[in-house]
């Protein structure tokens, strides 16, 4: 399923990672290139913190998972060509990499958390499905996130 075929995708990019101090996880910040849909996801910490390195270009001393996995795809010729959130079931969300070689294209199921980090550092686009948006939490959001201490954010233009 690619972008060219589904026109059911949004595009999003990765807004920053806050630390909710309710729960002591971390949310990703998606939003579209109009700021004017947002998707929060909950992921924990070390996912957080891989996405969070992602954004700001920083390289640790040894391959972190998500570094393996697109260095492993590089290697052998797969591009990680997008991801994609495809659904929320109980305040969990779905998500998908789709990998191409040779022309063969597949689609891989993947926490959202990871796909995220996979998609920062193969420089894929990222999208969620219309339906998912729709589904996302209540009105309150914005004011919900505004709440949320900005220092902790490692916020980008990504």
């Amino acid at each position: 399923m690619s972008v060219e075929q589904n026109t059911n995708l949004v595009p999003l990019k990765v807004h920053g990672v806050l630390v909710d101090p309710n729960t002591d996880t971390q949310i990703v910040i998606l939003r579209d290139e109009n700021n004017a849909d947002v998707l929060p996801i909950w992921v924990g910490t070390a996912e957080g913190t891989s996405i969070r390195l992602a954004l700001e270009d920083v390289v640790p001393p040894r391959p972190m998972s998500h570094d393996l996995i697109t260095s492993f795809s590089t290697h052998l010729g797969m591009k990680i060509s997008q991801v994609v959130v495809t659904d929320v079931q109980n305040n969990t969300y779905y998500a998908t990499v789709q990998v191409s070689v040779n022309g063969l294209e597949r689609t891989v199921d993947a926490r959202p958390s990871d796909a995220i980090a996979v998609a920062l550092r193969a420089k894929c686009p990222i999208y969620v499905t219309q339906d998912v948006l729709k589904r996302r939490a209540g009105d309150n959001l914005e004011a919900w996130l505004a709440k949320l201490d900005p220092k902790e954010s490692g916020t980008s233009e990504t």
